[in-house]
């Protein structure tokens, strides 16, 4: 998902974040959520009363106990108003309760981890949240879509509603005649009902987290295009359809590149993307059928919009292997998510436009994270130790998108490129439609560089903050000797080393030419005395911009005998 405005750097002021750990000293807590069930299938079916905004629900949830004896389940389940619950395909009722965003449900006997379970459930409800009804207006015509990411599915349909269990899906939409319905998958096939509504099908066989699933209604015209063998739609409102090639006209070079550097194959059948009106984000990454803010596809037209929609369809592009086919285990772990989705944009510019291009894209995302980092009171590491306050999660983006982004630049810095994009695919190849956390990285990035990356991981991960040098230097002529005394002068924080570990190179220039010396910065004072041929007229700490996080003030230099 990409925040809206995103790269508008209008950044968030302020928001609450609780002690985080600093430099690995502490234990973290456990984000995950434990579970009595795996789900295996929802089978999601969906009619509308749009006077009254209202879903009239019914789901199969298809499930296997993880142990015995498995009697009564819970599914997450708000404000929805349940007219059955029966077990299938005897359709035999089920006994069940309903507490504040839960629905629990007691089966006829025990069952064990060998069964595979299905329950069926009618409901209707008028979600706050999960499905928005939209009204028409001149530019486009009445709308109804879900928002899933992080926990609105419950909202519209019982489940599981956490990234750590994945299922496949199936989905009947109903919407009028003449409109189009969006959703995950294969469409595979519509029927009309014989009064004025037509009912769509669409299967996704691959098992995703359930915050992906979406569906689009509305008055689309569809853009076609391909990759391979893989079909591209771009839905616009009718009469922009130009619109959609400015905006989507790179996605198969988008994949092609994506495909390139991770060595993973694009691991869907389709892929969609969607423009819908008043959508609170950007985009949002929808397994197969990504949705997008009309408002800032339509910036495509002009040209200094353009760039912006590449971010945007470049990011959401890429959640297709960072987010859809390898997921956060939890929500602490989002940046694992947003991170890479983010780093990709500036890869694919590498990919298209060059170096300088990829350079300039890391460097404005550290600065959009100097910015926050200036103005926050309170903070929190990639790693998010607030995440059990999940209405906030995207309050801090500076963080988990642009602070991860810059991360992964600097640790592709620090293994090299060959080993960082081969630890890239062991992590996608490894936990294919699977869940993970920071600790997965970590040991694919050791096993293909040989590197001990925990210090690395402590303090750009776990801990918060960002290095700040003042360096104080010296030329002794008679001793040829130039000294550096450097001090990192961070704030003293619980939440920020003390000493961050940077091993930096500095470019020395003398009336004799130019060397490069290798500092291992580790202290938070500390001295480096460096034989040089004459005196320097120049010095530059990291001058291939390896550590972008870092920020580095040089005192005048001061010559002695």
């Amino acid at each position: 998902m990409t925040i809206k405005k995103l790269y508008s750097f209008l950044l968030a002021a302020t928001f609450a974040i609780a002690a985080d750990t600093a430099s690995g000293q502490r234990p973290r807590p456990d984000f995950n959520r434990p579970q009595t069930f795996d789900a295996q299938h929802y089978v999601l079916r969906a009619s509308f009363d749009r006077v009254n905004k209202k879903v009239i629900g019914d789901t199969t949830v298809v499930l296997k106990p993880i142990a015995s004896p498995f009697r009564t389940f819970d599914l997450d389940a708000v404000d929805l108003a349940f007219t059955s619950v029966t077990l299938e395909p005897d359709g035999a009722n089920l006994q069940y309760q309903l507490s504040p965003g839960k629905v629990t449900i007691t089966l006829p006997k025990n069952y064990g981890p060998d069964d595979t379970i299905s329950v069926r459930l009618k409901y209707t409800a008028q979600p706050k949240k999960g499905v928005y009804f939209v009204a028409a207006t001149k530019e486009h015509s009445e709308q109804i879509w879900t928002q899933g990411e992080p926990d609105e599915a419950r909202h519209w349909f019982p489940s599981f509603d956490f990234p750590s269990d994945k299922a496949t899906t199936e989905q009947y939409i109903t919407a009028e005649r003449g409109e189009t319905v969006v959703g995950n998958g294969e469409l595979l096939g519509k029927s009309d009902n014989g009064d004025n509504t037509e009912t769509w099908h669409y299967k996704m066989p691959v098992p995703h987290s359930v915050y992906l699933v979406s569906f689009v209604i509305g008055k689309y015209a569809k853009v076609e295009d391909k990759y391979g063998d893989v079909p591209l739609g771009y839905y616009i409102y009718p009469g922009r359809e130009q619109t959609a090639r400015n905006a989507y006209g790179r996605t198969a070079e988008m994949m092609k590149a994506y495909e390139e550097v991770t060595g993973v194959k694009f691991p869907y059948n389709k892929y969609d993307q969607t423009v819908v009106a008043t959508f609170q984000f950007g985009g949002m990454e929808n397994i197969t059928a990504t949705t997008m803010a009309d408002t800032e596809i339509m910036m495509a037209d002009s040209d200094w919009g353009r760039n912006f929609t590449i971010d945007l369809v470049s990011h959401e592009l890429a959640h297709s292997w960072f987010g859809d086919l390898v997921t956060c285990k939890n929500w602490a772990e989002l940046w694992l998510n947003e991170g890479f989705a983010t780093f990709m944009e500036a890869v694919y510019r590498e990919k298209v436009f060059g170096r300088a291009d990829y350079l300039a894209k890391v460097r404005t995302d550290a600065a959009n994270f100097f910015i926050d980092d200036a103005i926050t009171k309170r903070r929190h590491g990639l790693y998010n130790l607030r995440a059990g306050e999940v209405e906030k999660l995207f309050d801090t983006s500076a963080v988990t998108y642009n602070k991860g982004g810059v991360v992964l630049y600097m640790l592709r810095e620090q293994v090299g490129d060959e080993a960082f994009w081969r630890a890239v695919n062991i992590y996608l190849e490894r936990h294919k439609f699977a869940s993970v956390e920071t600790p997965d990285l970590l040991r694919a990035m050791e096993e293909a560089s040989g590197q001990e990356l925990d210090w690395f991981f402590d303090q750009w991960v776990y801990a918060t903050g960002h290095p700040k040098l003042d360096v104080k230097r010296t030329y002794s002529a008679r001793r040829k000797t130039l000294t550096l005394t450097v001090t990192q002068t961070q704030r003293i924080d619980p939440l920020i080393p003390s000493a961050f570990r940077l091993p930096v190179d500095l470019e020395i220039k003398t009336a004799r030419g130019t060397a490069t010396q290798k500092l291992d910065i580790s202290k938070r004072v500390q001295t480096f005395a460096l034989k040089v041929d004459g005196k320097p007229t120049v010095t530059k700490f990291d001058p291939a911009s390896k550590l972008m996080l870092m920020t580095v003030k040089e005192r005048p230099l001061v010559s002695v005998r």
